[in-house]
């Protein structure tokens, strides 16, 4: 197969940060994608429905010319975080999910939850009106080693937050471990699972073997190469509870180039060219769509996209640019160090 035609994908998890930045990095997603779910994790982060609102305000402001694209908005939960506002917010369909963050587990999450009994309210809301929370799944106790903050927050965490708020609908984002797999398996469909495309790529050794590269550290950090086979199967799989969530995540190259560089891989510019190529090297072209296009929306009880994306394979390498230049600075593509020979055709 070397030509094949999809919905329209989605992005179930992206950040576009605001500002300069965010008119910078938008037309990379709009390119290839209906819609996305946006992370709240400004400074200051989007709290409430009124701050949603007034963030997908200056989204679609910033839309490219003749851009089709959707801005899917979410609140960031705090110990503070109101259960009625979030009602409202969800009925007027602004909101489709809220995300937790464990205080201090990602970028601009030192906002986020610390004592899990402050947010039970909310969360017995989202439960009561089927409101996803979207989780990062990662405590950040300093005795747990950073590559099994994934495998104890699925125990210690989310599976009792599950237990003690039945019909709870809750997406595991950027899923990075085999216990995360097999996790998702285990239950009903009330839960997915997001997986990014560059942890379909990496291991922990592209990060730290011959020095360090910077534009290859995210969190959840890429894990052994376990885990990776393990990603690549669930997510060619075609099965309905694995979908796309790419957390591309922009920052300027001066702040990832440094002695204490932020999280955070930008794969927005080449995300299906990249898919397309991994899917293929697992014999799995054919599942592309449901996970990119169609297990997604149906998770977030939304139609699939009706336009589509053409992706085709040449015996010419594909091409993108190193960088973005934004007005925040230079961002850096996503680099999977190898040659895709697979052309997105709109």
């Amino acid at each position: 197969m070397t030509r094949i035609t999809l919905p329209r994908p989605d992005d179930w998890h992206l950040h576009l940060r605001d500002g300069a930045m965010l008119t910078g990095v938008l037309p990379e997603t709009t390119r290839h994608f209906a819609r996305a779910i946006v992370m709240p994790n400004l400074v200051p982060p989007v709290v409430t429905g009124a701050e949603a609102a007034a963030y997908r305000a200056r989204i679609l402001a910033a839309l490219p010319a003749g851009a089709g694209f959707e801005p899917l908005m979410t609140l960031y939960l705090t110990e503070t975080t109101d259960p009625a506002d979030v009602a409202a917010a969800a009925a007027s369909g602004l909101v489709k999910a809220v995300k937790l963050y464990p205080a201090g587990a990602t970028t601009n999450s030192h906002s986020g939850v610390r004592d899990f009994d402050k947010v039970r309210g909310v969360l017995e809301k989202m439960a009561e009106i089927g409101l996803p929370l979207c989780v990062h799944g990662e405590v950040v106790d300093p005795a747990v080693d950073i590559f099994d903050r994934e495998a104890v927050f699925i125990e210690t965490v989310l599976d009792p937050i599950r237990r003690a708020t039945p019909g709870l609908r809750v997406v595991m984002e950027h899923i990075t471990t085999r216990d995360g797999v097999d996790y998702a398996r285990a239950q009903g469909d009330d839960l997915g699972a997001t997986i990014t495309t560059h942890h379909l790529i990496l291991n922990r050794n592209h990060i730290l073997v011959g020095g360090i590269k910077p534009h290859y550290y995210c969190l959840p950090v890429a894990k052994r190469e376990h885990h990776r086979l393990a990603l690549r199967e669930a997510a060619t799989s075609g099965e309905a509870r694995f979908f796309l969530g790419t957390d591309s995540a922009p920052h300027v190259d001066p702040l990832k180039e440094c002695a204490c560089g932020c999280a955070g891989c930008f794969t927005a510019t080449n995300t299906m060219q990249l898919l397309a190529h991994v899917f293929e090297e697992e014999g799995k072209l054919a599942n592309l769509a449901a996970f990119a296009s169609e297990n997604g929306p149906r998770f977030y009880r939304l139609p699939v996209n009706t336009a589509t994306l053409t992706l085709e394979k040449t015996a010419t390498p594909a091409s993108w640019p190193a960088k973005i230049e934004t007005g925040a600075g230079p961002v850096t593509v996503f680099d999977p160090g190898f040659p895709v020979f697979w052309h997105a055709i709109d």
